[in-house]
């Protein structure tokens, strides 16, 4: 008899205590904490049939979107798919080999039938979420975990993580109190639960609660920081309510802190740190040196090409490190990319060429360019992915372009919407002062 998981999937080539052990695994994923890739590495090699832990490990190196896991990853399924594997096994490796060659949607496509066969696989579910995080397919992003959500009882474990899920996937959809009510749910069951706080963390920011965000973040700071990979992720999150409250000194300790304080060590660090310093400068604050060594850090382990939201992120610290050079080889190797026959020749086409074009005429001053670039795209940006709050950016970019440009009817429109969104937010009315809006 096949041992099974804490859910009751059949593990193929496992022992009951590599089970265990494969189990606790997954569970640290799902809350972004502890050590899962080591743990899988150490299942591969104790249990070298056991076809679940291959799973395990390549998702995690694909879902990290770092280069240099994709061969590392290739190289793992290659392995697993010679091993005795059931169904849903195969359905597992199927979507990573999809994944491995670029084709994220049908590898989300793949992953979404395993889960729906098998609606308590908690791996298919959190993997297939992160797709539809990657991809920007918000309604996905709620309805993949909604329909296993029967399937889960309370007293399951990780039912939190279902919550923390769904939480998130109902944020991105617009419905906040839903999703703050499943997230403060989750994490009253699991208080470590990063990605059930994140989710809180984006209604408080998405309803411009940014005082109410910075108590909530700031309160049992050791549940979400202490052993979490998605810390760096929650401080920008916090850093995003200091700035929007004009709080620059406390996003800058945040950012000499947490979040760039330290080596990166997740590409997705990187793509925060972008984020914040952009911000940053659309503000007019001097960051000086930090560019440089952002920009180092890109160098050192990121490739063109590959994930077009990355390199937009990527773009932004070679503008701001003032590297010509490397500009110049993003935008050379977009074209290239959109000659792919990967997903990301679409993302690239459709949202991250246009927008790169856009940052770095930004970065030159061509502000009126800039605005005519990030136009046609600014409604359809999901589609390379990133959630509301991180494509916030290209909002407050296309602002500050038009407020720069002199284009005094487009300020006023912008201005108006923002107001509208987030009335309490003092950037929004410093946007609105600025464009000659009278408040209220």
């Amino acid at each position: 008899m096949l041992s099974q998981d804490h859910h009751g999937n059949a593990l193929s080539g496992a022992s009951h205590s590599s089970a265990e052990a494969f189990a606790q695994a997954v569970s640290q994923f799902a809350i972004f904490s502890g050590d899962p890739v080591g743990a899988a590495e150490t299942l591969m090699r104790d249990e070298p049939g056991f076809v679940m832990a291959h799973a395990l490990q390549a998702w995690l190196y694909l879902l990290g979107t770092e280069p240099a896991g994709i061969p590392v990853a290739r190289q793992t399924i290659e392995r697993a798919l010679t091993l005795p594997a059931t169904a849903r096994e195969r359905g597992h490796l199927a979507a990573l080999a999809h994944l491995c060659e670029g084709r994220w949607h049908e590898a989300s496509r793949v992953i979404e039938d395993v889960a729906i066969e098998n609606p308590r696989d908690l791996l298919a579910l959190i993997a297939g979420h992160q797709l539809d995080f990657f991809t920007g397919h918000a309604r996905l992003l709620k309805n993949r975990i909604a329909r296993a959500l029967p399937a889960w009882s309370p007293d399951m474990a990780s039912h939190h993580a279902m919550l923390g899920m769904h939480a998130f996937g109902l944020e991105e959809n617009g419905e906040y109190a839903l999703a703050e009510s499943q997230g403060r749910a989750a994490l009253a069951a699991a208080p470590a639960d990063g990605w059930a706080r994140h989710a809180v963390a984006h209604v408080l920011e998405m309803q411009g609660r940014h005082d109410e965000g910075i108590a909530f973040m700031r309160n049992d700071m050791a549940s979400w920081t202490e052993g979490s990979f998605l810390a760096v992720h929650n401080w920008w999150h916090l850093a995003l309510y200091h700035l929007e409250l004009g709080q620059i000194d406390e996003v800058l300790a945040l950012v000499d802190g947490p979040i760039c304080g330290g080596l990166p060590v997740q590409m997705l660090e990187l793509i925060d740190a972008s984020a914040m310093l952009w911000r940053l400068h659309l503000r007019g604050i001097d960051v000086g040196e930090r560019w440089n060594r952002l920009a180092e850090h890109y160098q050192a382990r990121w490739t063109a090409g590959l994930y077009a939201f990355n390199d937009l992120h990527a773009l932004m610290a070679f503008i701001g490190a003032g590297r010509g050079d490397l500009i110049e080889a993003v935008l050379a190797q977009q074209p290239i990319a959109m000659l792919s026959a990967s997903d990301n020749a679409g993302f690239s086409q459709d949202v991250g060429y246009p927008l790169m074009k856009a940052f770095a005429a930004f970065g030159e001053g061509r502000y009126a360019e800039a605005v005519k670039l990030i136009r046609p795209v600014r409604h359809i940006a999901a589609r390379f992915g990133g959630s509301n709050a991180q494509r916030d950016v290209i909002e407050l970019t296309l602002i500050e372009a038009a407020l720069r440009a002199g284009d005094e009817p487009l300020s006023r429109a912008l201005a108006g919407e923002r107001l509208a969104a987030k009335h309490e937010s003092p950037l929004a009315r410093l946007f609105a002062k600025r464009a000659g809006l009278t408040l209220a």
